[in-house]
């Protein structure tokens, strides 16, 4: 048996399942601690099975998988969602990786403290080189820790709503590796772009979240097996906001540099990570 790859849910399994069944290939779905895995019985249908389900990816909601679903669905089958009354802070823990959550708190931590009376003394620790008088080129610190300080609510709760939602997909898809590069030069490279731009006073996660952006937008287009994607909309939205930020509207200082540097590392790496093909997991 061999599985061709993962869906995020019990009824997108079943609604695939159900079409390759037209197509006389057999198939089943196992349920994994993240998503569902997709078994082939017959080895000689993998190459069609995996072509068909990068198709899906693409369009689950196209009406040929519908009319599958009509005529070769049972109506026996029993899905299983997990826990019936999941509350918000385990979906909210379930929905991201270690790495996601230990930068999510970190920054709740930060803007918590310097909203409690400290903000001068954590920005005189974690702002960047320059910023104060006492910061020395040997705080490398300095070129990453401006990405964790936030500066308004809406700061705040923007970048990391992107951070969980995303940051969780690339993590429990994909494993932790991919999203600790993509935090750790997102989360440096754009700061360096900031401050030749505007100088060292700035702060926010929004260089590294335009990163996750462009790397799940673009991994889902050129690798949909991979098990991530973003929706077009989601896509111009940012892209929206991204050109807003270079006008007056918002009414709030935006970091423009560290948004184009970090989305330019978000494409980069997803060019990188897609050009090798999907290991074959056997059972």
């Amino acid at each position: 048996m061999i599985e061709i790859g993962q869906l995020p849910n019990a009824r997108a399994a079943q609604a695939f399942i159900d079409y390759l069944k037209g197509l006389n290939i057999q198939c089943h779905a196992v349920t994994h601690s993240q998503g569902v895995g997709l078994i082939i019985t017959n080895p000689a249908d993998e190459n069609q099975a995996r072509t068909e389900l990068i198709e899906f990816a693409k369009n689950p909601y196209d009406s040929k998988y519908l009319q599958a679903s009509w005529d070769n669905g049972a109506t026996d089958t029993k899905f299983d969602y997990g826990p019936g009354t999941k509350g918000l802070i385990q979906q909210f823990m379930t929905g991201a990786g270690p790495l996601t959550l230990v930068c999510f708190f970190a920054c709740v931590a930060v803007f918590a403290g310097m909203n409690l009376g400290f903000a001068d003394a954590i920005f005189t620790k974690l702002s960047f080189f320059s910023a104060v008088a006492d910061s020395d080129v040997n705080q490398v610190w300095r070129v990453f820790t401006p990405s964790l300080m936030h500066f308004s609510a809406m700061h705040i709760i923007f970048n990391l709503l992107w951070w969980w939602y995303l940051g969780g997909k690339i993590e429990t898809n994909l494993g932790t590796r991919p999203l600790l590069f993509l935090l750790v030069v997102a989360g440096t490279l754009p700061n360096i772009v900031q401050f030749y731009m505007t100088g060292p006073n700035f702060g926010g996660l929004s260089g590294v979240v335009y990163a996750v952006v462009g790397y799940t937008w673009l991994m889902g287009i050129r690798k949909p097996s991979c098990g991530i994607s973003l929706p077009q909309s989601y896509m111009g939205f940012m892209l929206v906001w991204l050109v807003l930020g270079f006008t007056d509207v918002l009414g709030m200082p935006i970091a423009n540099g560290a948004h184009i540097a970090g989305l330019c590392v978000g494409l980069a790496q997803a060019l990188f990570d897609s050009r090798t093909s999907p290991t074959t997991k056997t059972s």
